[in-house]
């Protein structure tokens, strides 16, 4: 029997990549289509919003993060937080 869901697993591992889940307000993670960023270097918020939009980071106020990097569910984040694989994140923007 072969072990596809292992062999994925691994394959993420060797290729250095994370996995980046977005929440809009108000709704669930979208698990279906994850940003990803490579994992080398520095993973942080700042880097995951400019790989979103250039612009993201002028508006930008805090973010919500849930997963193996959050202290606690969820953890309230500033632009420096490193991001871990499969991190759930939500960006609050600011008002005005």
């Amino acid at each position: 029997e072969w072990n596809l869901d292992g062999m994925l697993e691994t394959m993420w591992e060797h290729m250095d990549l994370l996995r980046i889940y977005t929440k809009p307000k108000g709704q669930i993670p979208d698990y279906n289509e994850p940003v990803v960023i490579p994992a080398r270097g520095t993973p942080s918020v700042e880097f995951f919003c400019n790989r979103i939009h250039k612009a993201l980071m002028k508006q930008f106020k805090y973010a919500l993060v849930w997963g193996s990097s959050a202290k606690h569910t969820p953890q309230r984040c500033g632009k420096d937080h490193i991001l871990e694989d499969e991190d759930v994140i939500q960006i609050v923007k600011k008002v005005g």
